[in-house]
């Protein structure tokens, strides 16, 4: 049975424990623990399992504390100071048109100056005060950011993109359905549609009434906007050049550690930041990013659990049972499937692999063509990145926005981002996955 699953029960109890406002590194592990004792595996076995996975986002890990670093470098020059000034003249005074700066933003992170989430910890915080004076609604804003971190890797083959579709055409070829990384943006532009209908209601709609937030910690202080303050100068711009080599290197030799690693060392070398202050850059990376690298290695831990229980294919058989040859029943099942495994794990990218073992033989099973098994492979892996406790996705934008504690990571941006994303991007995968 799916509700008796190790796997789905475990999934279920991390969201509830989250939803409660547990931490999420004690969700994830107390999770963790209940799918290995309920699959027959001894705690210290669950355990060992839980630790060996963690070694399966270090990269990643390393990348974010880099990366924080890096923010960190940049915030000491200045520059996103100037760029948060320049953004509060842009808008005007018009809170819509700061969400729509900042989706661009995050979008741009994703493809042309491939960062990801980093720029947040630098660019949102100064920003509070004035989203304070507007009185927006920071679940606005955190759906803002959502959206433009998630649609250009699901769309786009550029930058991050260009990764996941990658992954997604390897992982579907190596389980017999043969398709190249190019031919994956052909089908998941319909889910596009589904993010904009998403971000649309949640910025013109749902939290578009005012908000109160009151600065009881004083963080950021009123910006005061002159010409002399938006002047770059010579640390600026060597910032921005540690910021362009991080692409470049990235780019080059396909390792975000070793590009953020560059371009620390490019505003350190050439005097932006002094050289002892490095000891200081470093603490405050962790800072900012510390933590959403300790929450990717326990959701890695997490993962480990899940697929060493030996349940997934218990869960898909169960599944077939119940769906037999109706494609519509079969959708919805396998989009649950996915729901419930990548919530768990929390990232769309590391589980493409899981559910290409599971969905390609099913979707071969039940009929389905190649273009719409991608769509409900990218549907799937999307649903746990946009509303899981544990997704850069999410924790990324709450780093800025709860930066003087006002913000809520579950309930402000985890809730507001699942209902606001997965529920259009089931209806348009139900859509694509029977169409195409």
């Amino acid at each position: 049975m799916i509700l008796t699953n190790p796997i789905t029960i475990s999934v279920i109890l991390m969201s509830v424990l989250c939803l409660l406002k547990l931490n999420v590194i004690f969700s994830l592990l107390i999770s963790a623990i209940a799918a290995g004792l309920l699959s027959g595996m001894d705690l210290s076995q669950t355990m060992s399992v839980f630790i060996d996975g963690m070694g399966g986002n270090t990269e990643i890990a390393l990348s974010y504390l880099l990366l924080g670093t890096l923010a960190a470098a940049i915030k000491k020059t200045g520059l996103a100071d100037i760029l948060s000034r320049k953004i509060a003249i842009m808008i005007k005074g018009k809170g819509i048109l700061m969400l729509i700066l900042l989706a661009l933003i995050a979008i741009c992170a994703e493809t042309i100056i491939p960062v990801h989430i980093a720029f947040i910890p630098i660019l949102v915080p100064p920003l509070l005060i004035i989203m304070n004076k507007l009185k927006m609604d920071r679940r606005a804003v955190a759906c803002a950011l959502a959206f433009g971190l998630k649609t250009p890797y699901i769309t786009l083959p550029i930058g991050y993109g260009l990764i996941f579709h990658s992954i997604i055409a390897n992982s579907m070829t190596d389980n017999g359905m043969s398709i190249t990384s190019m031919d994956v943006c052909k089908s998941t532009w319909i889910l596009g549609i589904g993010m904009i209908v998403g971000s649309i209601v949640a910025i013109l709609i749902t939290y578009r009434k005012p908000r109160e937030y009151k600065n009881i910690n004083n963080v950021y202080k009123e910006m005061a906007v002159s010409e002399d303050n938006l002047k770059m100068n010579k640390n600026h711009y060597i910032a921005l050049l540690g910021a362009v080599s991080t692409l470049l290197v990235q780019l080059k030799f396909s390792s975000m550690p070793l590009g953020a690693l560059v371009g620390v060392l490019i505003i350190v070398i050439f005097k932006a930041v002094e050289w002892k202050s490095l000891d200081d850059l470093i603490s405050e990376g962790i800072k900012l990013m510390g933590f959403i690298a300790f929450v990717m290695l326990v959701a890695s831990g997490f993962g480990n659990v899940i697929r060493e229980t030996g349940s997934i294919n218990s869960l898909v058989n169960a599944a077939i049972g119940i769906v037999g040859q109706s494609k519509l029943l079969a959708v919805l099942v396998m989009l649950l499937l996915g729901l419930i495994i990548t919530m768990g794990i929390g990232t769309s990218f590391g589980t493409v692999p899981i559910l290409a073992v599971i969905y390609v033989p099913f979707a071969m099973k039940v009929g389905f063509s190649i273009p719409a098994t991608v769509v409900l492979i990218t549907t799937a892996a999307a649903l746990g990145d946009a509303g899981s406790p544990a997704s850069d996705t999410t924790l990324g934008p709450t780093a800025g926005l709860n930066a003087d504690g006002l913000h809520d990571h579950i309930w402000d941006t985890c809730v507001p981002t699942f209902l606001h994303y997965n529920i259009p991007l089931i209806v348009f995968g139900i859509i694509g996955a029977m169409v195409f």
